[in-house]
């Protein structure tokens, strides 16, 4: 059975980074960066925009579903609201898969000074630290990334999906 594992969580929490290192480390993988799929210029949310978007992830899960040399579909993306992601998996619904929801959290001060080095900016920064809140109550896996590296946070995800 093929195991999708879904990685969000507040802007600079680390998703990219642990995903594209847990690509690297399952073989027979595929990884989706939602945020990919997000490449408009200029960056519009809109209705449109946003099932356009959803559609575009949904399509490309899909394709890497029925693929048979994949056993492992990672997907990194905010999902900010309980509500998006009941919408996305309900278009998996039908599929024979294992479902891995993993939300990164980290303590707000601690989160700060990663995403100051990260050089965000002040308003990224606020934004980020305010989203926290939402992701505590997900119906999500919860990795407190606070005192984690990249490769610790990535440690931890394969030893749920294993």
């Amino acid at each position: 059975m093929k195991k999708l594992i879904i990685i969000n969580g507040a802007p600079g929490i680390g998703k990219t980074s642990s995903s594209q290192l847990l690509y690297q480390q399952l073989n027979n993988s595929a990884w989706l960066d939602g945020d990919w799929c997000w490449m408009i210029n200029p960056f519009k949310v809109t209705d449109e925009n946003k099932r356009m978007v959803e559609d575009n992830i949904i399509h490309v899960l899909l394709n890497y579903i029925n693929n048979s040399s994949l056993d492992y579909i990672i997907l990194c993306w905010v999902i900010p609201h309980q509500a998006l992601l009941n919408s996305l998996l309900e278009k998996l619904a039908n599929k024979n898969l294992q479902i891995y929801k993993i939300t990164l959290i980290a303590q707000a001060d601690i989160f700060r000074n990663r995403l100051l080095k990260d050089k965000r900016t002040e308003e990224q920064i606020l934004d980020s630290i305010k989203r926290l809140e939402v992701y505590h109550n997900m119906d999500t896996i919860k990795i407190d990334t606070s005192h984690l590296s990249i490769q610790e946070t990535v440690t931890r995800i394969k030893e749920l999906i294993k």
